[in-house]
């Protein structure tokens, strides 16, 4: 079995009850069977307290009305794992915060940035990620498995991930080459006809390209009730998806009062005043917009050998980034027009917390409000005139006119 990590994979320790937050609340616990069955034979005092702790007939462990689990206790710490030590803990509480991804014979273990430590260690990290493969015994197969289509995805996801960690061009240059490799791979796989994903592969590491891309990008530069309204949208759908914690529900309300009850001249004002803030005051911001894009589309996009839907993972990825930074912008508002790192790493994690850990809220991504039909490429950097492409225009690209 291969195993893959990303190379800041080790850095990670649990600060336990010194966290900011805590991973045993907000969601349900779901419980392995192979640890219920372990629970059925403890002995001893703790036994009762077990036994009371558990929902035998849903799997999961029992919650508090404020969805906190019933073995954590008032220190913010595993009362289970302080009376019955670590080896006692379910696989679900084992893993967390890795996100674990399977294929035929490969394995790709990820850090959730959900966990606020692990946000913290990604969005601080200046140098590009790398990926680590090691080799270790074991070995699974998959019904209904195309390995031809998985080694185009590994291979999509390598030249995706190169071009975003590219640095001497724009992230929204990048981003836009990344869109145009996802869709163009979807059409091939659509068809039938992934071995000619190669050419797609070769066509977008042109210099021919980005120049197509950079036209394409002027020639959309004037659509400013266009990119507002498509803004809007797109956030008012994060209203639809399964809310996991209240907070949130206040985090959501909040961004839209700030962003999008004075039109679309406030918008923009306010996104040109929040980037030239940001570029003068936080200049990291275009690392961890890359670093966030590079998490989201390595942790997701080869999850397309199982639903083939290749484009709208990439879709998802660049639309997360883009609403974290929403977010982001609301917060820097609420404060009175200042950020620092930690509120940073603290809106990364509250989205990914709900939109992560919930398989209904991903395939909403996916499948919902994706279906609108612009795609943006300098939403992350307002400027006086934003860039707005119009998909039905992507479509009709004619690259055999650039190469």
């Amino acid at each position: 079995m291969l195993y893959t990590i990303p190379d800041y994979y080790h850095m990670f320790t649990c600060t336990a009850d010194q966290c900011e937050d805590t991973c045993c609340a907000g969601w349900q616990i779901v419980v392995d069977k192979r640890s219920l069955h372990r629970y059925k034979k403890v002995k001893g005092n703790y036994r009762r307290k077990l036994f009371r702790s558990i929902d035998w007939r849903k799997e999961t462990f029992r919650q508090s009305e404020e969805k906190r689990c019933a073995f954590l206790n008032k220190d913010n710490l595993c009362d289970m794992y302080c009376n019955l030590g670590k080896d006692s803990l379910c696989k679900t509480c084992r893993l967390y915060p890795r996100h674990v991804e399977e294929f035929e014979g490969v394995r790709e273990i990820t850090l959730s940035v959900s966990c606020p430590e692990v946000a913290r260690i990604l969005l601080s990290k200046e140098e590009p990620v790398t990926f680590l493969n090691f080799e270790k015994d074991g070995e699974e197969e998959y019904d209904d498995y195309d390995p031809f289509l998985y080694s185009k995805l590994v291979e999509g996801r390598e030249i995706m991930v190169k071009i975003l960690q590219n640095r001497e061009i724009s992230l929204e240059l990048r981003a836009g080459l990344v869109l145009g490799i996802a869709h163009d791979m979807q059409v091939r796989i659509k068809k039938g006809d992934i071995f000619s994903c190669d050419e797609v592969f070769v066509k977008y590491q042109t210099e021919s390209a980005r120049e197509f891309v950079r036209m394409k990008m002027e020639e959309g530069s004037n659509h400013r009730e266009q990119r507002y309204t498509w803004a809007k949208n797109m956030f008012e759908h994060l209203y639809s998806l399964e809310l996991l914690r209240e907070e949130w529900l206040i985090q959501l309300k909040e961004t839209e009062h700030a962003l999008y009850t004075a039109g679309s001249l406030r918008y923009e004002a306010l996104h040109q005043e929040f980037r030239n803030w940001m570029e003068e005051n936080m200049p990291q911001w275009k690392i961890q917009r890359e670093q966030l894009l590079v998490y989201f589309i390595f942790t997701y996009f080869c999850g397309a050998v199982y639903d083939g839907q290749a484009y709208n993972k990439v879709q998802m990825s660049v639309t997360s980034v883009f609403l974290i930074r929403e977010i982001l912008l609301s917060r820097w508002i609420k404060n009175e027009k200042q950020l620092d790192f930690e509120d940073v790493v603290n809106v990364v994690y509250r989205y990914s917390r709900e939109i992560e850990h919930s398989d209904q809220n991903l395939q909403s991504l996916h499948f919902g409000f994706l279906r609108e039909i612009f795609l943006v490429f300098r939403l992350w950097q307002a400027t006086a005139t934003p860039q707005v492409f119009v998909l039905r225009s992507i479509q009709r690209w004619k690259w055999r006119t650039i190469m």
